[in-house]
């Protein structure tokens, strides 16, 4: 019998450490957690996750600034906004909503975040670290995958990990952050032969392809975890990667979508705004 791996309860835990840190804080008289949230033009998908890093923001007690620019800003313009946030030392954390507008060169804007502010881990500084054993932060997606996992007090050592997607924001980090826990790693894309065969070799199954319903219970080995990463707009409707009927009984545990990964991926957010307080103090 299969059961839920609820992103929320784990969230609500994690979310009281974060309050204890703000309550602490204020406490001693020492600064808050800030965060600046930067947003691009009116993208529907990045309207919902600035909105909702604000609601968790302000329910832990973590401040929190909307940073919205017009569509229309230049690049030259956008980088000097983000200096400016680099050097307010009010705020503790920078993130910037992607994707930004084609006419802007996303890698050159998202490097000019200072790494000592990057709390979802975007530059290359950041990411250099992460896989280099190193990281100031973990990007948060993978990280709530892996916390997710981890929740279940398995023992990840020797396990098998199929990860399916290999993304710079979700499967090449997730690899790295698997391999930290010693698991045995295998990543599946688009040109992966067998793929219905090599998932099934899973103790844990990973899935970050943005194809709603792609996995059914034939890529499924009885009693693997499954982790479903995807977000996509299925028939109205919000819906996974993963045929969750049709791989529900075949599974010991899967993540819901709704209320899986995502449910979590905004609180580690916050939760870096407040470790990020560290390269300050301390």
């Amino acid at each position: 019998m299969y059961k839920i791996i609820d992103g929320r309860e784990v969230a609500k835990k994690i979310k009281l450490d974060i309050n204890s840190i703000v309550e602490k804080r204020k406490q001693e008289g020492k600064k808050l957690p800030k965060i600046a949230s930067v947003l691009v033009g009116d993208d529907a998908g990045s309207i919902y996750y600035i909105n909702s890093q604000e609601k968790v923001s302000n329910s832990v007690g973590v401040l929190f600034e909307k940073v919205i620019l017009d569509k229309n800003i230049s690049e030259e313009d956008l980088i000097m906004r983000i200096e400016e946030l680099n050097n307010d030392k009010t705020i503790s954390g920078v993130m910037l909503q992607l994707p930004l507008p084609k006419e802007i060169n996303e890698k050159k804007v998202i490097n000019t975040i200072s790494p000592l502010k990057d709390i979802d881990c975007l530059t290359y500084e950041s990411i250099g670290k992460l896989f280099s054993g190193e990281a100031s932060f973990l990007p948060c997606t993978p990280r709530s995958v892996v916390t997710l996992v981890e929740s279940l007090d398995v023992n990840l050592e020797g396990l098998e990990v199929v990860i399916l997607g290999r993304s710079n924001i979700v499967g090449k980090p997730a690899i790295e952050m698997f391999l930290e826990k010693n698991a045995t790693v295998t990543v599946c894309h688009s040109r992966t032969k067998n793929l219905e065969s090599v998932c099934k070799r899973a103790d844990i199954l990973v899935v970050a392809i943005g194809k709603p319903k792609f996995i059914n219970s034939n890529y499924i080995k009885p009693g693997a975890i499954v982790i479903d990463v995807g977000t996509s707009e299925f028939e109205g409707k919000i819906t996974g990667d993963v045929d969750f009927e049709s791989v529900k009984e075949k599974a010991s545990f899967i993540t819901p979508v709704p209320g899986g990964v995502g449910a979590l991926t905004t609180t580690l957010l916050i939760k870096n705004s407040c470790e990020a307080l560290k390269n300050y103090e301390d």
